[in-house]
């Protein structure tokens, strides 16, 4: 896995992952769709961890500064 992508996508999907689970621990999204709020928060942060998004691949995009 080389990585795609860039600081600025890593912060972002962390801030989103963060904001997510705040949400869904303080009872404001409940039910299923706090369910897929913690999904999607995960997947943010594990791609966030190793700097490789699978949907970047596909689409072609990459912003990692390193190539």
């Amino acid at each position: 896995m080389k990585p795609n992508m860039g600081g600025t996508d890593r912060i972002i999907r962390l801030i989103v992952a963060a904001i997510a689970v705040a949400l869904y621990f303080t009872g404001t999204l409940t039910g299923t769709l706090g369910i897929i709020a913690l999904v999607v928060a995960a997947v943010f942060t594990l791609t966030s961890v190793v700097s490789f998004c699978p949907l970047y691949t596909i689409f072609g995009l990459n912003t990692c500064s390193v190539k």
